[in-house]
């Protein structure tokens, strides 16, 4: 098993910066790839960002040029560094774990799931 904890949601102003952090214990070593989703107020799930082992990352064309996910191995933990935050990137923001590869934009195919953190970005 998995764990998933992530931090760093709040209150903030558009324009505005925030990181977000996913910590990982348990069977890390058998984790490929780590993402972001994001659930908006009333909406469905949607990817925000994958990373694999190495630097490979992918990013929702929404948030292309404007967040940047990272992952530190020695520390078992994922970042979401979000820039130029905008009303619309509020969300409750979910880390997520697979398996089964890298670079997923789909939901069901990750393994494991953090509680999420909620991110509001106010005009």
């Amino acid at each position: 098993q998995v764990q998933l904890v992530e931090s760093g949601g709040g209150l903030v102003q558009a324009g505005d910066s925030l990181r977000l952090s996913c910590a990982a214990s348990g069977r890390t070593f058998s984790i490929d790839g780590m993402g972001w989703f994001r659930q908006p107020p009333g909406k469905e799930r949607e990817f925000v960002a994958a990373i694999g082992r190495g630097s490979l990352t992918t990013y929702a064309d929404s948030v292309k040029g404007r967040f940047i996910i990272s992952r530190d191995n020695a520390k078992n933990t994922v970042y979401l560094q979000m820039n130029s935050l905008k009303p619309d990137d509020t969300a409750v923001y979910y880390c997520a774990a697979t398996t089964k590869g890298w670079g997923m934009q789909v939901g069901g195919l990750y393994d494991y799931w953090g509680q999420g953190t909620q991110v509001t970005v106010s005009s």
